[in-house]
Parts: C-alpha cells; sequence; structure tokens
C-alpha cells in the first residue's frame, strides 16, 4: 500500500506500530490502527516493512506465509465461561484516557460498579476511599508515576489476599519478569483488545476459583 502524502520523519518511523502512540492531538486518535495491523501480522507469522520519505509519501507491504489451507470462516479467541451479567465493583486503572473511558462504559453497560484511576498512585487513593471494597483490579502493567500494575497489584494483594486481578499491556507478558504467572484468557487481556474479549475475561477471572497471579515459585 502506498501513498503520496507527508511522509513519515525518521525518529516518529521507529515508534509507529507502539500501541498508543499518536501525533494527533488529544481526543483525535488513540494510536491503536498500525498497532493492530502489527498484531495481526504477526499472529500469521508475517511481518510489515515500511519505506517513508518526508513530502514524498510512504509505503506499506505486508508479507504473510503462503499456505494451502482452506479459507474458514472468521474466529474470535475462545474463553472458558459463558459471559453473564454482573455486579461487582472492579477498581481500574488505565493511563490511557480514550481507552480507559471505553472500557468503563463497556463494562458499565454489564452492570458492573466501574471506579477509574490514571495511574497506581491515583489507585491507591481510590482504594483506600473505598477500604478496599473491590473484586476485581483490571491494570495496566506500564503507567507513570512510578508505580506499575504487578507492584500495584502486590500492595493490594497484601491486603485483600482474595481479590482478582487482571492485567493489560500492549507488550510481551515476559516484562514483568519471570517468576510472574501470567496467561492470556485467565489474568492477561493483550492490547488492543475487542470488547467481547474484555467482558469475558472479566467474568471469567470473576468467576474462577483462583486469581493465578500467584508467583510461579516460593
Amino acid at each position: 500500500m502506498t501513498d503520496t502524502g507527508c511522509g513519515i520523519p525518521p525518529e516518529l518511523l521507529l515508534r509507529i506500530f507502539e500501541p498508543f502512540f499518536t501525533t494527533k492531538e488529544v481526543g483525535k486518535g488513540t494510536g491503536l490502527g498500525l498497532a493492530t495491523v502489527y498484531g495481526i501480522a504477526k499472529q500469521h507469522e508475517g511481518w510489515i516493512e515500511v519505506i517513508s520519505e518526508v513530502g514524498k509519501g510512504t509505503t506499506f507491504k505486508v508479507f504473510l506465509p503462503k499456505s494451502s489451507k482452506p479459507v474458514g470462516g472468521p474466529t474470535e479467541t475462545t474463553f472458558h465461561s459463558v459471559p453473564r451479567w454482573g455486579d461487582e465493583k472492579i477498581l481500574l486503572v488505565e493511563d490511557e484516557a480514550a481507552l480507559r473511558g471505553l472500557a468503563s462504559k463497556l463494562l458499565q453497560k454489564q452492570g458492573y460498579q466501574i471506579f477509574e484511576a490514571a495511574s497506581g498512585v491515583e489507585a491507591l487513593a481510590v482504594w483506600e476511599e473505598h477500604a478496599g471494597a473491590f473484586d476485581l483490579l483490571l491494570t495496566d502493567i506500564v503507567m507513570p508515576g512510578g508505580l506499575s500494575g504487578r507492584a500495584l497489584s502486590e500492595k493490594l494483594l497484601a491486603e485483600k489476599p482474595d481479590l482478582k486481578v487482571i492485567f493489560s499491556s500492549g507488550y510481551s507478558t515476559d516484562m514483568v519478569g519471570d517468576n510472574f504467572h501470567l496467561e492470556e484468557e485467565v489474568n492477561f487481556l493483550a492490547k488492543p483488545y475487542p470488547p467481547k474479549s474484555l467482558i469475558q475475561i472479566v467474568r471469567a477471572c470473576l468467576d474462577g476459583d483462583k486469581k493465578r497471579l500467584a508467583p510461579a515459585s516460593a
């Protein structure tokens, strides 16, 4: 795909596939478009090449492996629980305002009581204000303010061991450390995620017998 637009400056070219990275004004874009394209290509064991020159335009080349398998219908991530209406209290921690607002609205429509925070520090204040009366913590892993999602979860779990926790990130699960158990469909939600995946993993986590967050080894 080639255009004849303004092109992409070299210092920005290295960041175009980062989730939530955008040069648009606040409220004009979420930075999820190219991140989604990149994620789809990687899921199909492919890759993307980009050539751009300021003032002349940009070319994207998507490479996908050849397959002899017949084309099937669209598929979705399979979860092991049936979604149902909820009324639990959820502490939603996400520094990206657009995504936080969208996730909050989606979950509120399912009946959940949502309390929002834009950072780990802000989440602690919300937690204390409500005396820790939450059923689930849904938090981004990397956040501003010096308190990561992992550190936040450890603080809250120390006060309330039965708290359910779901992590969310646009990056690999490896970034939180080898001794921390993250599992998709159980306690990890990869960004960018479709609304149905958010709703299903929240219900699955709340209905589960274990929060699946404990370190892999003592």
